[in-house]
């Protein structure tokens, strides 16, 4: 799963992109070119399960990011490529004041960036459909197979979408329609998540639902105390009870539809990542292959159960560990033990 970070220069993706995955930015990288960097998703169940379990060590689910180039006057659209080919559009919009930063508009305006690249994207997919349609069209003269005619009717829905200003994702495609368009790169049809790089005063405003508020500049800061506890701290002190890039790593996580399960014991604490919905023996593969193969069934511990019983003994004890066979449908916290034979 890859999430894009796009938005216009100086928005503060490139700060964002190196305090998540804390890679730096090669300063001559070529024009075009995206980097990818890895961000663990601090999550403080693992942390707990890590102080009841001491294992050795404790393994964070991990979001993969992709910093795009930056949004330009470019008729070839070159920043939106790397784009394509990720699972998630992570539009990052200016919303900071600062004198010594230039904006490339002219001025601060973010619901007029947010507009102007939303529309960008739509006019980028209208073009793709609207390319695809005029081939279907050509390649029907000699027959039309009844999956062109499939692809067709969807672009076709695709294109009415888009006309009337709507994304993609909210054109009402079913999932066999989805699965036809996928391999064109549509943009829109992506979800989207919106984060404001905003002033310290305005951490605590209210943008549109399904957004987030986060100060790159305050996020540096708080990266730079290296003791958890003055850190924690200093998060209090500015009104906040989790840091920007945590809200961000999980809200994009959330936004792909993923969930996290957990594996527990003497050499490991882990977080595993699932798409939500999925059944015992996808969760398996997961950690082996060999285990989704040879699935015999999965015991389940909740955590919460566990925490209130402090240990993965004393939930045992008291009748509270679950088996369950194939058909189960993993749920976000599950602590899980599969049992299989290869």
């Amino acid at each position: 799963m890859k999430i894009a970070l796009l938005g216009y220069p100086q928005a503060g993706k490139r700060t964002l992109f190196t305090l998540l995955t804390g890679r730096k930015v090669p300063e001559g990288r070529k024009p075009g070119e995206a980097v990818e960097g890895v961000a663990f998703i601090r999550d403080p169940r693992v942390d707990r399960l890590d102080e009841i379990c001491r294992p050795q060590r404790k393994v964070y689910a991990e979001n993969h990011f992709v910093l795009c180039p930056d949004i330009v006057e470019d008729p070839s659209r070159a920043w939106l490529e790397a784009a394509r080919k990720c699972d998630l559009l992570c539009i990052v919009v200016r919303s900071f004041s600062s004198g010594d930063v230039y904006h490339p508009l002219g001025s601060v305006n973010a619901a007029r960036d947010l507009d102007n690249i939303r529309s960008e994207l739509m006019f980028a997919d209208m073009e793709m459909v609207e390319k695809r349609l005029t081939r279907i069209g050509r390649e029907k003269r000699a027959g039309q197979s009844p999956e062109q005619a499939n692809e067709e009717k969807a672009l076709t829905k695709c294109m009415a979408a888009l006309e009337a200003n709507r994304r993609l994702s909210e054109a009402d495609l079913n999932s066999r329609e989805i699965a036809v368009l996928r391999s064109l790169g549509l943009v829109t049809l992506l979800p989207e998540l919106v984060v404001y790089n905003v002033d310290e005063s305005d951490l605590s405003r209210d943008f549109a639902p399904g957004t987030l508020a986060v100060s790159a500049k305050i996020e540096a800061e708080i990266m730079a105390i290296e003791n958890p506890s003055e850190r924690t701290e200093y998060l209090k002190s500015i009104g906040l009870s989790s840091s920007g890039l945590d809200r961000m790593n999980a809200a994009a996580y959330a936004a792909l539809g993923l969930m996290s399960f957990y594996t527990i014991g003497k050499d490991e604490v882990r977080a595993w990542t699932i798409r939500k919905g999925s059944l015992a023996p996808t969760a398996a593969g997961k950690v082996h292959t060999d285990i989704e193969r040879g699935f015999i069934r999965v015991e389940i511990i909740k955590y919460d159960d566990l925490i209130a019983a402090g240990s993965e003994q004393a939930v045992k004890a008291q009748g509270r560990m679950q088996l369950k066979g194939k058909d189960y449908t993993i749920e976000d916290g599950d602590i899980c033990h599969f049992l299989f034979n290869v």
